[in-house]
């Protein structure tokens, strides 16, 4: 059984709202919280639970195995330079639901997402980690 912890990646700020708010009944439930709570976190808050995520890419040495394995060992040095300069003009990890796609594909999506808006970014991030929850937890 995955933990609230390990499908969020570690204890979050979104980690232990959800944690506190319970108990759970089931799956649908905890995801529930989890999309009712991300409105009510601060700012700094969002960041945190979006930097506890690793970068798309990372050096698989530095990765959960679970990240490993959603993301494989795929290297693609764009994606790198790519994280970097996200990072740079949001503040925050870029986060996307890789769903077994190839990091090419994750790299276009990255390239378009840099036109965006801070806080569109934040919004899709976070949304992007619930998602990546529910698949966790459901898994």
């Amino acid at each position: 059984m995955t933990t609230i912890e390990e499908a969020l990646e570690g204890s979050t700020p979104l980690a232990e709202k959800v944690r506190a708010a319970g108990p759970y009944h089931s799956t649908d439930d905890v995801i529930a919280r989890m999309r009712a709570i991300l409105p009510t976190l601060t700012d700094s808050e969002k960041v945190a639970t979006l930097n506890a995520h690793p970068r798309i890419g990372e050096n698989p040495g530095r990765l959960s195995a679970r990240s490993l394995q959603e993301q494989g060992n795929e290297a693609l040095p764009e994606l790198h330079r790519l994280n970097a300069e996200y990072e740079r003009r949001f503040g925050f990890r870029f986060v996307v639901f890789v769903n077994r796609r190839p990091k090419a594909e994750i790299v276009e999506e990255l390239r378009r997402r840099l036109r965006r808006s801070r806080e569109e970014e934040l919004e899709d991030g976070l949304r992007a980690i619930v998602d990546i929850a529910e698949d966790r937890l459901r898994g």
